[in-house]
């Protein structure tokens, strides 16, 4: 359902990757609280672009399904139709990872 969600202006809705459960090598499970979440995530939706003083619109260059890295304090958490993603500006994300 967040496809129907379109971020303004530079914005992108990123869904973060999913988190794998972490145990030590002594098989002790390490609390949600304690993990590192993961910097990388799927775009799901973005926005028109940027535009300057005069108005032209500079379109992004990610789009819809890229694979992306981001920094550890990147975007804002929002809750989605029940679903956790991120808000950024493209300007926070490190890099497109291709395959």
């Amino acid at each position: 359902m967040a496809s129907t969600f379109t971020p303004l202006h530079d914005r992108i809705l990123v869904q973060r990757l999913e988190e794998t459960e972490s145990k030590t090598s002594f098989g002790i499970i390490i609390p949600d609280s304690a993990k590192e979440k993961p910097q990388q995530g799927t775009v799901v939706s973005v926005g028109k672009g940027k535009s300057n003083d005069e108005g032209k619109v500079f379109p992004l260059d990610v789009k819809p399904g890229d694979q992306i890295l981001f920094g550890k304090y990147s975007g804002t958490e929002i809750k989605l139709d029940g679903a956790d993603y991120l808000i950024m500006r493209e300007e926070e994300v490190l890099g497109i990872l291709k395959s």
